[in-house]
């Protein structure tokens, strides 16, 4: 594909792009407010002398990109990728003595802030450097509200409005040990190192661990900080996930970001080979591992409403019998039927999830014990992530049944 192709297809929201050359060796790693602009910008006819830009796009053969919620999540992950590819295109910055680093200090219990230190103190790890000291700064609010850890120095004598405004566990009053301190300083390094698999496989063990030991509330904890890791950097959509989830979140009231949402949907004809389906996603995009189908068991005849009790029942019945987590948000296709059916089935297994229905024929939002049904704008991004949602769990259950019908009849 040629290259201006290539960036044609970069979307318009912040990330990190990568340039490569005619080998695929990653030659520049940048970061832009909006990517498909900023690439764009390095193609513009240059005047005079070749400059260093020049000879840069004179080797770019493929430009691969990762979106991100923000500039500043950007700024992290560019420097956490120039270390891992070290590109020769970037070797001013990495070799400039004058830009901020993150110092990562080895106290008991370590402060991290930024630095543009003249000489590096022992015991302490450095990351960066950074272009921006502003969005440097913001990036680590963002990481803080993950996992807390202290700046101050030197040591307080009591608690600051850090620990407060929830950026810092207070390790100055013992409100956290210091195994525990470490473990988010160890996690925060993780993410600063850019080797976010390795992250994500720490937490989802852990949370299963803690699950399996039935403290539910710190098995929770750990999965609110999983799945902000997995949309700090929110892969390569077109349209930034946070974004329609914040809206989803006010236009619906919900009490937290929808990050894990579970869909139903019922397929059968005249009654006959009925089945269910669950799509799930996480942070916006499809979490197939985690699709379920089911084929109705308990009820006769044409009952779509019974049908939805059912495999809610039974989905949300195992979740709670297993000790496993619930989502944050529950999608049913149908109207208030539909939705009441479902919601009569999670007051009975007294489970308390956000739970909503959408209607296909004129797009309506039904919440429990709302006469009046929501109305989202027709481009608005909430709207379009639950019709993803819907459609996904449809299509899910459509298949389910054809594949059904097509064993009949090759039993028949």
């Amino acid at each position: 594909m040629a290259i201006q192709d290539l960036i044609g297809k970069l979307p318009l929201t912040s990330g990190v792009y990568l340039m490569k050359d005619a080998d695929g060796k990653v030659i520049y790693v940048g970061k832009a407010v909006a990517l498909r602009k900023r690439v764009q910008s390095y193609f513009r006819r240059s005047r005079g002398a070749v400059s260093k830009t020049d000879l840069l796009v004179s080797e770019i053969a493929a430009i691969d990109h990762v979106n991100t919620a923000s500039e500043a999540e950007a700024l992290i992950l560019e420097a956490s990728l120039i270390k891992k590819y070290n590109p020769k295109y970037n070797v001013e910055l990495r070799d400039d003595k004058s830009y901020p680093l993150i110092e990562v200090t080895g106290e008991a219990f370590p402060r991290i802030s930024v630095e543009r230190p003249r000489s590096r103190a022992k015991g302490s790890r450095y990351y960066g450097p950074y272009v921006a000291v502003t969005l440097i700064r913001e990036a680590l609010t963002i990481i803080r509200k993950i996992f807390r850890f202290r700046t101050c120095d030197p040591f307080p004598d009591k608690e600051c409005l850090d620990y407060h405004i929830g950026l810092c566990d207070a390790p100055c009053i013992g409100k956290i040990s210091k195994a525990e301190y470490a473990k988010n300083i160890r996690n925060v390094c993780l993410v600063l190192e850019g080797k976010k698999d390795v992250l994500q496989r720490n937490l989802s063990r852990e949370m299963e661990t803690l699950s399996a030991a039935q403290q539910y509330e710190k098995a929770a904890a750990v999965r609110d900080r999983l799945q902000a890791i997995g949309a700090l950097y929110s892969g390569t959509g077109d349209v930034n996930y946070y974004k329609e989830a914040e809206q989803l979140q006010r236009a619906l009231n919900l009490p937290r970001l929808p990050e894990r949402i579970e869909a139903f949907d019922i397929s059968n004809i005249m009654g006959h080979q009925a089945v269910g389906s669950m799509a799930a996603f996480l942070n916006g995009k499809p979490d197939k591992q985690n699709y379920r189908r089911f084929r109705i068991k308990e009820v006769q005849g044409i009952d779509d409403f019974s049908m939805i009790a059912e495999i809610v029942r039974r989905r949300y019945r195992r979740l709670r019998d297993e000790g496993r987590l619930f989502p944050d948000l529950i999608v049913i296709d149908g109207g208030k039927g539909q939705l009441s059916a479902a919601l009569n089935e999670l007051t009975a297994l007294d489970i308390h999830v956000p739970i909503i229905s959408l209607a296909k024929r004129e797009e309506e939002v039904f919440l429990p014990r709302k006469r009046e049904a929501v109305r989202l704008p027709s481009d608005s991004l909430g709207l379009k992530l639950l019709q993803r949602l819907r459609d996904e769990a449809h299509r899910f259950a459509i298949t389910y049944h054809r594949k059904l019908r097509a064993q009949q009849t090759l039993d028949g």
